[in-house]
């Protein structure tokens, strides 16, 4: 069954564009707080293991709300929910300057941490309704948005580094978050948010086996967006070094690394509204994910540089719509929940990566470990494969 309410489509493209400067904007204020990690470091005065520790805050945070936020945008609505943790958002990136030590520094990247995740669970639960009013596969466009916006955050903060201390350059993330804020959330708040469309699983005859089945299916697109966060964590940490140590590129050349991966992506997530309407969800989740584990394996075990780079570009196609549909089919079958459950999942894999891949170099080898890269892009396409029918 599915419930919908009348918009004119001159407000959903007003929307659309205001979703998209949000997620834009998550992905600038991110980037810009990454590029600064150094300085920070220095100016804390923390060693390697306990700056590790500190950086945990994000994720902490992250973690911890999600779920919370879920139920915030069931209450209050996505747009309210996404207006205010951006507000959160710009205000808590201006702080982890402000830190001496490393334990201040946690505790302040875990509010920024809250604020980060917070925002992704309500922008990616406004989206999937969205999504469902235009009936068009629009949800990687968004995500697209985050990958430029934090292309653009890198770029500036990397001109600016030199000219600007970290705390001036962060809060001009401050001001510039809050006036982005100001302009797009009063096109958000002004208009109401679609009713949300909501698939249902194919009938049981019991309300609760009902309720059991969709969280399965929620926890299932979890697991695909878990797979794909994995890879990009781990190729986020760990492509410099391989291409540096294992295929002996000079440091200039093992930088572009991820930047081929993250391009790649990019392009992939730009193009991924019409692939879906061309090959459907389904098999766009069997194609990227079979694609990606094929790139994986040129990038890891390529006895050349330039094949390692070909290899992470094709990864970052083949990952690059994974993540937006599994978190759209979650959101349609849950909402807001739905989303909290395959981002939390999502978010857990690109924190399991870079650890996990450093265990595996530790026991094997570089290259041997990153073909676990491969080996999850193939679960995430036998995973969309086995439940084809029930997710439809």
């Amino acid at each position: 069954m599915r419930t919908r309410i009348t918009v004119p489509d001159n407000s959903l493209t007003r929307l659309r564009v205001a979703l998209t400067v949000f997620f834009a904007l998550d992905g600038f204020v991110f980037a810009g707080w990454v590029v600064r990690i150094p300085a920070i470091k220095e100016q804390t005065g923390a060693s390697a293991s306990a700056l590790g520790l500190a950086l945990l805050g994000v994720s902490a945070g992250a973690v911890i709300t999600m779920m919370l936020t879920g139920r915030l945008c069931r209450r209050y609505g996505t747009h309210r929910v996404t207006v205010v943790c951006a507000v959160l958002l710009s205000l808590s990136v201006a702080l982890p300057p402000l830190t001496h030590s490393a334990v201040v520094l946690g505790a302040v990247l875990l509010i920024f941490g809250a604020a980060y995740g917070s925002i992704n669970v309500a922008f990616n639960s406004a989206a999937v309704d969205l999504v469902g009013a235009l009936r068009r596969p629009i949800m990687p466009s968004f995500h697209a948005a985050f990958s430029l916006g934090g292309m653009l955050g890198a770029g500036l903060g990397g001109l600016v580094a030199g000219a600007l201390s970290p705390t001036r350059h962060l809060f001009g993330l401050t001001v510039i978050g809050l006036l982005v804020t100001a302009v797009a959330g009063r096109t958000l708040l002004r208009i109401p948010a679609p009713t949300p469309s909501r698939e249902v699983p194919q009938q049981t005859s019991a309300p609760r086996r009902q309720g059991t089945r969709t969280r399965g299916l929620v926890v299932t697109f979890g697991l695909i967006a878990l797979c794909t966060a994995y890879g990009e964590g781990a190729l986020a940490d760990w492509s410099a070094l391989h291409l540096e140590h294992d295929l002996e590129a000079t440091p200039g050349v093992a930088a572009v690394g991820y930047s081929c991966f993250a391009l790649a992506m990019t392009i992939g997530r730009l193009t991924g509204t019409r692939l879906l309407e061309r090959l459907g969800q389904t098999r766009t989740l069997v194609g990227g994910g079979i694609t990606a584990a094929l790139g994986m394996l040129l990038g890891a075990l390529a006895p050349s540089v330039w094949a390692a780079l070909l290899g992470f570009m094709i990864t970052g196609l083949g990952l690059a719509n994974l993540f937006p549909v599994a978190v759209e089919r979650a959101g349609r079958l849950a909402g807001p929940e739905g989303v909290a459950i395959a981002s939390t999942l999502g978010y857990g894999g690109m924190l399991l990566g870079p650890p996990a891949i450093g265990f595996m170099a530790d026991w094997f080898s570089l290259p041997a470990a990153l073909t676990s890269v491969a080996a999850l892009a193939a679960t995430a396409a036998v995973i969309a494969l086995l439940t084809r029918r029930a997710a439809g």
